[in-house]
C-alpha cells in the first residue's frame, strides 16, 4: 500500500459518516443552539415527474432543519415549476438571477446563481431526478456541518442501482465516477482518493466557504468543487455521509461521455493553475459517432466549461 493510498484510508475513517446513526432531533436542537440557518437548493430542469417528492421530503425538515427550499428552474418546458411550487418550493428561474452574467450554462451555473436568491449559513444541494426522496439526505449532510465546526463541505454517497431496460440492477450505476473522476483524483489529487462518490448531486458547504470558491458550469462543477476546496481549507474540511441507496434516471452512454468531457476539461483547468499542466489552449471539442442505416456519422459536441467568479467578489 502507498503513502497516498494509507492516507486516503486514514481520511476514510476519520470522515466518514452514516445517515442512519444520526439523530434528528439532536440535530435540530444543536442547530438551533448554533442560530445555524439552512437553505435546501434543488436544481431542475424538465423534471415534472420527480420534482415534487423531491421538494417534499425536504420541505419535511421545515422548520427544525430546514429553513427554505428553492428550486433554480433551468427553463423547463414541462410542469416542473408547477408541481415545485405545489409542494411548496420557492421556485426562481435560473436566467433571472445575474443576468448581466449571461445566459446561464447548465448545473454548475445554476448552483453558483442560487447562491445570490439564499440566505442560509448551510446551502445543501440536492438533484431533482431522485425516485427515492427521503429526508435523510439533507439531514445525513447536515450530520458532520452541525457537530463539527471544522466541516465546511460534505459529499453523499449511496448505493446506485443501473436501470438497463425493463431490469433494475442493485449495482453499476455511477459509470463516470468510475471510469473518469476516480481515476483523475488518485492520479492527480491523492488527499480526495478516499471520497466514494466524489461527483455525487447531494452535498452541503458552509455559505462562507461557497462564496469564496469558484464554480464551473456543467457538470464539471463537484470536482472543481473539491479541487477547490482541497486548495482553499484542506482535505480535512470535506467530509461523506453514507445515506444508503439513491434511485435515479441512468443517462445513456453518449451523455456519459460528454459528460466525462466537462470533468476532464474541469480537471485539466486546475492543473494548468496549478503549473503541472502546460498548454496555450485546450480543445474543447469531443468527437463523438452515431449510427443509422446509412453507416456511422461523426458528430462534434463542444464540453467547454466556464468559470464563475468566486460569489464574495461580486459583493
Amino acid at each position: 500500500m502507498s503513502a497516498s493510498d494509507t492516507s486516503a484510508t486514514a481520511w476514510f475513517a476519520r470522515r466518514t459518516w452514516r445517515a442512519a446513526e444520526l439523530d434528528r432531533d439532536a440535530l435540530a436542537a444543536r442547530r438551533a443552539e448554533q442560530g445555524t440557518t439552512v437553505s435546501v437548493v434543488i436544481p431542475a430542469r424538465n423534471e415534472s415527474a420527480t420534482v415534487g417528492g423531491v421538494v417534499a421530503a425536504c420541505r419535511a425538515l421545515v422548520p427544525d432543519l430546514v429553513d427554505e427550499v428553492v428550486v433554480l428552474d433551468g427553463a423547463s418546458e414541462d410542469d416542473t415549476t408547477a408541481r415545485a411550487e405545489a409542494a411548496g418550493a420557492r421556485v426562481v428561474a435560473d436566467g433571472a438571477v445575474l443576468a448581466e452574467h449571461g445566459r446561464p450554462q447548465g448545473k454548475g451555473d445554476a448552483l453558483w446563481r442560487s447562491l445570490a436568491v439564499t440566505e442560509g449559513d448551510v446551502v445543501c444541494f440536492v438533484d431533482a431526478d431522485i425516485h427515492n426522496p427521503d429526508p435523510r439526505f439533507v439531514v445525513g449532510l447536515l450530520g458532520p456541518l452541525l457537530a463539527d465546526p471544522d466541516v465546511q463541505l460534505v459529499k453523499a454517497f449511496y448505493e446506485r442501482p443501473l436501470q438497463v431496460g425493463d431490469e433494475r440492477q442493485t449495482s453499476g450505476g455511477g459509470r463516470v465516477t468510475e471510469l473518469c473522476a476516480r481515476p483523475l483524483l488518485n492520479l492527480f489529487w491523492p488527499e480526495l482518493a478516499g471520497l466514494v462518490q466524489p461527483l455525487a448531486g447531494e452535498y452541503a458547504g458552509r455559505r462562507s466557504l461557497l462564496e469564496a470558491i469558484p464554480f464551473v458550469t456543467g457538470y464539471g462543477v463537484e470536482l472543481g468543487m473539491l479541487v477547490d476546496t482541497l486548495h482553499h481549507a484542506g482535505a480535512e474540511a470535506i467530509a461523506q455521509v453514507d445515506v444508503e441507496e439513491r434511485i435515479h434516471h441512468n443517462q445513456p452512454l453518449e451523455a456519459l461521455g460528454r459528460m466525462a468531457g466537462g470533468i476532464l476539461q474541469t480537471a485539466a483547468r486546475r492543473l494548468a493553475a496549478e503549473g503541472r499542466l502546460h498548454a496555450d489552449a485546450l480543445p474543447t471539442q469531443l468527437l463523438q459517432f452515431s449510427r443509422d442505416a446509412e453507416g456511422t456519422h461523426p458528430v462534434g459536441h463542444d464540453v467547454g466549461v466556464l468559470e464563475r467568479p468566486p460569489m464574495a467578489t461580486l459583493r
